[in-house]
């Protein structure tokens, strides 16, 4: 059961420590980095695609120029030649290609427009990015420092309420040690001392004196037989 225990516990807290990372405001900022790289990217291959179309329209808008300058000789030329029909042929290509270079060239002034306006997108984007790469710099700093400043604090609470708890704590035993050993001791040396000044104070010095006068006595009539 207790196994189980752990391992739930230990499960608990690589969940916790995921969930903790994914909220990493740094982890955060460079998820954002790599998001608005990838949008610029997609803007510079939409540019790239804008300005090929550019391209191309100025080019048919040069083809569709040189139609009509060549349809504007072809004409000219039938009327000198008077060849009527052929004239009247090529005046009305002339006008076609006209109207279409027409359109082409407002065409063209769109796609300009929008060519410009990526651009202006793009540059935003850019330098939105690249505020956003010094102020991810700055906010580095200010999380770090802050990360610091808590591990500092959580450091000094967990002296505070443990280290200082635990030494008060091996101080008072050893105090109470040292005072168990003074007592045991007091125990046993205590009686015999007691005891002994009991039998000084129970004979007094006349008594003694007569006592010592006796043994005396006993001895010098001992020694006269």
């Amino acid at each position: 059961m207790g196994i189980f225990k752990r391992l739930a516990r230990i499960t608990k807290a690589e969940m916790n420590g995921l969930l903790d990372g994914c909220e990493n405001p740094l982890a955060m900022l460079n998820e954002y980095s790599r998001e608005m790289e990838a949008e610029i990217e997609k803007g510079k291959k939409a540019l790239a695609r804008q300005l090929f179309a550019e391209k191309k329209q100025a080019v048919l808008i040069q083809e569709t120029e040189g139609l009509v300058a060549k349809r504007t000789r072809q004409a000219k030329l039938a009327i000198e030649q008077g060849e009527e029909a052929m004239a009247k042929l090529a005046v009305q290509e002339k006008l076609v290609h006209e109207k279409q270079l027409s359109l082409y060239k407002d065409q063209y002034e769109a796609i300009k427009g929008q060519t410009q306006s990526l651009i202006e997108k793009l540059n935003e984007l850019k330098q939105t990015y690249n505020d956003l790469q010094h102020k991810k710099v700055l906010l580095a700093s200010r999380a770090n420092a802050a990360q610091a400043m808590k591990q500092i604090q959580k450091a000094t609470i967990t002296f505070q309420t443990e280290s200082i708890a635990r030494g008060v704590a091996r101080a008072e035993e050893r105090i109470m040690m040292m005072e168990a050993e003074v007592l045991a001791g007091s125990q046993v040396y205590s009686p015999l001392a007691t005891q002994d000044a009991a039998y000084r104070n129970l004979v007094n010095d006349e008594e003694l004196e007569k006592e010592l006068e006796k043994l005396k006595n006993e001895k010098v009539l001992l020694a006269a037989e």
